[in-house]
């Protein structure tokens, strides 16, 4: 009798370690499903706050005060623009650079939005990583995005980060697309006009063109690998007030960050079922086992 109550115990701890080994490893693969989704979600609130924030006190500012902010960046880019090779010099701008367009106090100069692929995020001096890994870039030696001839400005964000969407669906711009820059009190729009695939060290395409106001989006490419660089260049048009922007059907589909867990959440609740069926029916099976066994030695113990 003794033997059967230590027979139970034994197989009651089996089930309970068994039943806490499947649980942990449905509870990890939910959260390797879950993490980009949920990354991503924290980071774009943030985001948002953060553009929120730029919004309340750009509101606060007056006219003059908006007069003086866009003097300051525009003789910036003119001082940049007499640097022969702004991209190795701008050193010599430095500390002028991170003080122009500064009214947070947080870097943020303004932020970008491309409907076509759902991104609003704000731009911030500098593309260090504590900028890039969250946020838009400005890349140091272009152009501030406040536009104006001769200007080239470029922003730049990673790809393809488990932790932030940033510009991982920047491959699916085409050209005639458009994003827009907002910067204080001003809304610039570009319309996409070209788009390369270069080495890292090829920066010519990011040029200053007589005559032109451009803005360059710059990312890594290929997804995950990162070799080269993708430069999606737009050109300034008219603000598009009233025109209703009509997002093309490629941009309708629901995003690979929303499809994976709807179907790996599901899968995974199917695959724990199962191995608890199937765990159960083990138990039920070694259970009958012993019920035999405990009969058998009753019916040998009375004859």
């Amino acid at each position: 009798m003794k033997k059967e109550k230590t027979t139970r115990k034994g197989r009651k701890k089996r089930i309970s370690l068994s039943t806490i080994i499947l649980t942990a490893i449905f509870l990890v693969g939910l959260g390797i499903i879950l993490y980009p989704t949920v990354s991503d979600y924290w980071n774009s609130f943030h985001q948002t706050r953060a553009i929120d924030n730029y919004n309340a006190l750009v509101e606060e500012l007056d006219d003059t005060d908006y007069e003086a902010l866009f003097a300051a960046a525009e003789e910036y880019n003119e001082q940049l623009r007499r640097l022969g090779a702004p991209f190795s010099e701008y050193e010599q701008l430095e500390e002028l650079y991170y003080s122009v367009l500064d009214v947070a106090g947080t870097g943020i100069i303004g932020y970008i939005n491309i409907p076509k692929i759902s991104v609003n995020l704000p731009i911030y001096h500098g593309t260090g990583d504590a900028v890039l890994n969250v946020a838009v870039g400005h890349l140091e030696g272009s152009s501030l995005p406040i536009g104006g001839e001769a200007r080239h400005s470029v922003l730049s964000a990673h790809r393809g980060l488990p932790s932030a969407k940033l510009f991982t669906d920047l491959d699916q711009l085409d050209v005639a697309d458009i994003f827009t820059i907002t910067v204080l009190n001003q809304v610039l729009t570009y319309e996409i006009d070209q788009v390369l695939i270069v080495e890292p060290t090829q920066l010519e395409a990011l040029n200053v063109s007589p005559g032109k106001d451009y803005c360059t989006l710059l990312t890594c490419t290929p997804y995950g690998i990162n070799t080269h660089r993708m430069l999606v260049r737009g050109h300034r048009i008219e603000n598009i007030d009233d025109r209703v922007i009509v997002v093309s059907p490629d941009a309708q589909k629901v995003p690979t960050y929303y499809v994976i867990p709807a179907v790996g959440v599901p899968l995974l609740f199917i695959a724990l079922f199962i191995m608890l069926v199937a765990s159960g029916r083990h138990e039920a099976k070694k259970t009958g086992e012993e019920m035999l066994e405990e009969f058998k030695s009753k019916g040998d113990h009375n004859g």
